[in-house]
């Protein structure tokens, strides 16, 4: 598919969402409309205030302390996921002891976990980049190890019968295989290291995205709440932009498919 007509559909599913959006709180279809206007606003009015603040300067302070505890939570978690990912997928004894708990550690809710890091790191940027943290550590590590995992055993004796010794085949087998499980888990981590840092803000800080959101919902400002939403959208495909640009650049040896024109 060209990638102009997929540009355009795309923009056609928020126009669809947005005139529904607005058909539903600009006419009486579902009750009143002052009624379902305080429940979800308008269109109109979440992106005039979205562009307010975008535009002034207020918001840009408390973006840029969710930017902080959003990078801190993904590089962190990331570089222990691949980390220790590696280490268990080669070394099955070690993975074999640690199952259960690594299993047992990933089945915790991790809106339980934000009070006790809160108690541990204070109400500061550091009990956010840990809550971050464990959503994103156990994605990239299952991912990469089982991207590892999945080599395939007739590659790799040929690898050794060629004599490359473990640092090449980490190299020049490991690592390709296991790139392009690492990337997909990365793009949904993105997300989550966001979702960390502002669940955290939510429920106690005095800066922050999170906290912006909270402060609008404790006076029933809806539009304020979802134009928080909006900033955050943007913000999440913003990073997530950077890390296909990353992705393509260390996956460039990878062959592409190439898309059916429609």
């Amino acid at each position: 598919m060209k990638r102009a007509r997929l540009l355009f559909l795309q923009a056609m599913v928020m126009v669809v969402a947005l005139l529904i959006w607005h058909v539903v709180t600009a006419y009486p279809l579902l009750g009143d409309v002052k009624t379902i206007q305080f429940f979800f606003s308008t269109p109109a009015a979440v992106i005039g205030r979205t562009w307010t603040q975008l535009t002034g300067t207020e918001i840009y302070y408390h973006l840029g302390i969710t930017l902080t505890e959003t990078v801190l939570a993904f590089v962190i978690g990331s570089a222990a996921g691949i980390f220790f990912g590696f280490t268990f997928a080669r070394q099955e004894l070690l993975a074999a002891v640690f199952d259960p708990y690594i299993k047992a550690a990933n089945a915790l809710p991790r809106v339980v976990l934000a009070p006790i890091f809160a108690l541990w790191f204070g109400l500061g940027i550091w009990s956010k980049v840990a809550l971050g943290f464990t959503l994103v550590f156990f994605i990239v590590f299952f991912n990469v190890y089982q991207g590892v995992r999945e080599v395939s055993p007739t590659v790799l004796a040929n690898a050794r019968m060629l004599g490359m010794n473990e640092r090449q085949l980490f190299r020049h087998v490991y690592w390709p295989s296991a790139l392009t499980w690492m990337f997909s888990s990365l793009h949904t981590s993105v997300g989550f290291a966001l979702v960390g840092a502002v669940v955290g803000e939510y429920l106690g800080s005095s800066a922050g995205l999170g906290y912006k959101i909270h402060e609008a919902e404790s006076v029933f400002d809806v539009t304020g709440v979802f134009s928080g939403m909006v900033i955050l959208m943007i913000f999440v495909i913003a990073i997530d932009s950077l890390v296909t640009l990353i992705e393509k650049r260390l996956l460039v040896w990878k062959p592409q498919q190439n898309a059916r024109t429609v």
